[in-house]
């Protein structure tokens, strides 16, 4: 506590309280790869459940537990790309403009945002599984759809609303005082703004978890650097636009594959 405190000072207990959040949220994702037997429903409906809910393969997850593990990869993925705009704020309140209880307010209103995001996700993945486009572990089985979400994710690496919100991303400050509301109220309106520009930056990105496995470690903590790198203003400017050429070439070079796959008649 102490060692956090002298690296961010002031709101030490929340700053933890958030990490330990995203700690958590790892770990339980961690124990996702753990074979665990799911509880009676009328039982346990403790630690062993929440891990059930991820352990059980992507057909045959329903709609609940697919919002459920969508959330908890929002939250193990997207609130350590917005530490920067926390920590922003969190020096705001220093002065009257802000407090410790706004920006309590304000991380939750991120949140939200991308609890939001979770519902469609999960009805995609559901819907997809139902269509045998979905693997056990969340990966796409078809080589167009996967050839499809690679280039769109590249594609919109050069596009205007893509650029927009990240710009908004790397510059928290301008933001903030572009937007600016006080007091809960206003802090819980420019927490759901903040979510809307990361979500308008980062959606396609993290669509890309049908191609790699949506219960892929991996896929999730590069996924996480790559998002959180962009919104460094030194350094996203420098890999925004080839992360979207990758994308596109290796969206084509997988397209092409399956077509020559299915004009052999391959499945």
């Amino acid at each position: 506590m102490k060692a956090l405190t002298r690296l961010l000072p002031g709101h030490g207990t929340l700053w933890l309280m958030f990490f330990g959040s995203v700690l958590a949220a790892w770990a339980l994702l961690l124990a996702t790869h753990m074979p665990v037997a799911a509880p009676d429903p009328a039982g346990d409906f403790g630690l062993a459940y929440l891990i059930s809910l991820c352990t059980q393969s992507v057909a045959d997850a329903g709609f609940g537990s697919a919002v459920a593990m969508w959330s908890l990869m929002s939250l193990a993925m997207m609130a350590p790309t917005a530490f920067p705009a926390f920590k922003t704020y969190s020096d705001m309140t220093y002065t009257e403009a802000a407090s410790g209880t706004s920006l309590a307010v304000l991380v939750a209103g991120y949140l939200l945002v991308w609890i939001g995001f979770a519902v469609p996700a999960a009805f995609v993945q559901v819907q997809l599984a139902e269509l045998h486009l979905l693997d056990a572990v969340g990966r796409s089985t078809s080589g167009t759809l996967s050839g499809l979400l690679l280039l769109l994710a590249g594609a919109y690496q050069f596009s205007r609303l893509k650029n927009a919100c990240l710009s908004a991303c790397q510059n928290p400050m301008t933001f903030f005082f572009s937007h600016w509301q006080p007091g809960n109220l206003g802090a819980l309106r420019l927490g759901l703004r903040l979510g809307a520009v990361c979500l308008g930056c980062c959606w396609a990105l993290m669509l890309l978890a049908f191609v790699a496995g949506t219960m892929n470690l991996a896929f999730m903590a590069l996924a996480m650097l790559l998002m959180t790198l962009e919104k460094l203003p030194q350094i996203g400017d420098r890999i925004n636009a080839p992360l979207g050429v990758f994308l596109i070439i290796s969206g084509t070079v997988v397209g092409v594959l399956s077509l020559i796959e299915l004009s052999n008649g391959g499945i």
